[in-house]
């Protein structure tokens, strides 16, 4: 079984510097407090093929991920590919971002969860809890990338 979820949420800074902010996953901890530590791999600017490896906290059990950028298309589209094999991943993920008047910007944040073996009958359960935080999730992404890129 797997499911996708999402959340759309506008940032009230330009689309260029929300995309860098956002390429950047070493920020995912300003707005994932999942996220505990986060490397990008190589360390140098993201691009398609870049890992970034995290060790996250879920359900109290914390367990070791990589992601790896699949496209990126400054500055509207990111998207990765979780390459773990944990019991619950991301297939597939992204940001859609689009300019809006005023330099403000709408993100769109989504991911495909999957379960494998056990995971298979959590899925639904990880979807559930995604689900539900979307829009605090979204709110979450506002506000670090807000707080993270100075206004003009």
């Amino acid at each position: 079984m797997s499911g996708q979820f999402e959340a759309t949420v506008e940032v009230d800074r330009p689309v260029e510097e929300v995309f860098a902010y956002l390429a950047d996953g070493r920020n995912d901890p300003q707005f994932s407090p999942r996220v505990l530590k986060i490397e990008r791999i190589p360390d140098t600017p993201t691009a398609e093929g870049t890992v970034f490896r995290s060790t996250v906290k879920d359900a109290g059990m914390k367990s070791a991920r990589e992601f790896r950028i699949t496209a990126l298309e400054a500055p509207v589209k990111i998207r990765w590919a979780e390459v773990t094999k944990n019991s619950v991943t991301a297939r597939e993920g992204g940001y859609d971002l689009e300019s809006l008047a005023d330099g403000r910007t709408r993100v769109r944040i989504f991911n495909v969860l999957e379960g494998h073996g056990l995971g298979k009958l959590l899925v639904g359960l990880a979807l559930a809890a995604a689900r539900k935080d979307a829009d605090g999730f979204g709110s979450r992404i506002k506000a670090a990338a807000e707080a993270a890129i100075s206004p003009r």
